[in-house]
């Protein structure tokens, strides 16, 4: 046995990473990608799902459109579904944990309240399966500092901060997101296309583990090849027209009342033209706005502009107002709930937390076996 550490065997995973995203790749994914909607129509015991949020700040609209309300689907169409919150993933570009437990909890009341049933879908949280962690020493051995730095969350992070240094932790984020999914062996992440070079690098740790440390059982690797589940979701701006986001405080929380919804909408920016049109390249406020009334109304864009015709902003911010408060009501009725009862929440993710525990030590014990590091 050699003293010296492995070298990366060349393969053809860097253009495999590199093309992620490429219009060629992109179009492969979105066919492949209708062709598992069809698949879990017709049968979906074949699929395991995995995906999951940082509990950075509380959950809004945005959230729900763009991703939360297609897991409850996926849910509700038989898949098996993990979602993790990445609590650990907090701290990869913040200097504490800030007041974690209670948007941990938080979180927890926002995915029942959705319509995430436990009884069907584990969620957990990161620091509380040991074994997922474990599996990011043997995972980080097969990839090079130089691909992650390609990575576009990382490289984004290193062109933000000038190069200044950045942690440990943030550095191998695309490794601690591959075991995130390979931890439970899921084959399926619902992703949007900015994403696909995260799951691209999954798929290479995942097929480097098989050529260096080998397999189990002859017939299969120890990790699947994980697919994208395309989002097909519209993205919701935020209240002045820009990306939503938390830290600038345009967005309408999941939780929020239907009082508070009300005064950030009116406060919503529009622009000087009274008649109201669908034009989102010309009139990007305008049609959020009616974007977002129609997400909730499930009628056209063009048809509620036609609807409020002259009506102005003012009219429009009503009927917004209206649509959004009517279609959370209930959820937010369920979240008040559980919210009050923060004992069950705690039992609910605590079951979750089991369940993962179960499937990452039985993950871990058959990485060990391959890697030949049973004692």
């Amino acid at each position: 046995m050699s003293d010296h550490p492995a070298t990366m065997a060349s393969d053809d995973s860097g253009e495999d990473l590199a093309q992620s995203t490429s219009d060629a790749s992109l179009r492969r994914t979105e066919a492949r990608s209708i062709e598992i909607e069809a698949q879990i129509a017709k049968d979906p015991s074949g699929f395991r799902v995995m995906t999951g949020d940082r509990p950075t700040g509380n959950l809004h609209i945005g959230h729900y459109f763009g991703s939360l309300a297609n897991r409850v689907r996926i849910q509700d169409a038989g898949v098996e579904t993990f979602i993790l919150i990445a609590d650990y993933q907090v701290i990869t570009d913040r200097d504490g944990t800030g007041p974690i437990h209670d948007r941990v909890l938080s979180m927890m009341a926002d995915y029942l309240a959705i319509g995430l049933d436990p009884a069907r879908t584990t969620i957990y949280a990161h620091s509380a399966v040991p074994a997922l962690n474990q599996l990011l020493l043997p995972f980080l051995s097969v990839v090079t500092d130089a691909e992650l730095r390609r990575n576009p969350t990382v490289k984004a992070e290193l062109e933000a901060t000038g190069d200044r240094p950045m942690s440990g932790l943030l550095l191998t984020y695309p490794v601690h997101q591959a075991a995130d999914i390979l931890f439970c062996k899921a084959n399926l992440v619902p992703v949007g296309k900015d994403q696909l070079p995260h799951l691209e690098q999954t798929r290479v740790v995942a097929r480097r583990f098989d050529e260096r440390y080998g397999r189990v059982d002859p017939a299969r690797p120890v990790f699947p090849q994980a697919e994208a589940l395309l989002s097909k979701a519209s993205t919701v701006l935020g209240l002045d027209g820009t990306k939503m986001s938390k830290s600038k405080g345009n967005v309408i929380e999941i939780g929020m009342d239907a009082d508070t919804t009300a005064k950030l909408i009116k406060k919503a920016v529009t622009d000087s033209d009274r008649h109201i049109t669908y034009d989102p390249a010309n009139r990007p406020e305008v049609s959020n706005l009616l974007m977002l009334a129609s997400l909730c109304t499930g009628r056209e864009p063009v048809e509620i502009a036609a609807e409020i015709g002259d009506g102005g902003g003012g009219t429009l911010k009503k009927v917004v107002t209206d649509a959004v408060n009517e279609f959370f009501a209930p959820i937010r009725a369920r979240r008040v709930e559980l919210a009050a009862d923060p004992g069950y929440l705690m039992d609910v993710l605590r079951q979750g937390n089991a369940h993962a525990n179960e499937v990452g030590n039985a993950t871990l014990d058959e990485v060990r076996r391959a890697m030949n590091m049973v004692y």
